[in-house]
């Protein structure tokens, strides 16, 4: 009998001709690919938590789906995101979740959270180069353009 061990797996193909293998550089760009792949009809309704999976020339090798919460928060296991991050071999990410109430601020748990996941990357040779708000109309904010990250 062979030991198992419980895993993460995803899907990750090099090869893969799609949107995601478009190159990021800016925060718009970052959200205008994340409001384009959200789903509209939960956007509004709860918070979800993703990453954004890039390459050494920080283009979308994927967009991750972490976690699914409730109307005002969205549990982010840091361990799980890593096993994500380093199985995929990314070099950078874009952190990303919505505020359904269309609120373009960024809480203090948005900012703790995002200075954890940024200390722990750096452990790692991992950029992290936004962590981006989305709302339910599209418009976001941006940590790394208001200086925050």
């Amino acid at each position: 009998m062979k030991d198992k061990v419980n895993e993460i797996q995803i899907s990750y193909k090099e090869r893969i001709t799609s949107p995601f293998w478009q190159k990021i550089n800016s925060s718009k760009d970052a959200a205008d690919l994340l409001f384009e792949h959200w789903d509209k009809d939960t956007i509004g309704l709860h918070e979800s938590f993703k990453v954004v999976l890039l390459n050494n020339s920080n283009k979308v090798k994927g967009i991750y789906q972490l976690s699914k919460g409730g109307i005002t928060g969205a549990l982010v296991d840091i361990r799980i995101l890593f096993a994500v991050i380093l199985k995929s071999l990314s070099v950078a990410v874009i952190l990303t979740h919505n505020h359904p109430s269309g609120t373009l601020k960024a809480s203090e748990a948005d900012k703790k959270l995002t200075d954890k996941i940024k200390k722990a990357a750096e452990l790692f040779d991992i950029k992290v180069l936004d962590h981006i708000l989305l709302v339910p109309n599209g418009d976001y904010y941006s940590f790394a353009d208001e200086g925050i990250l």
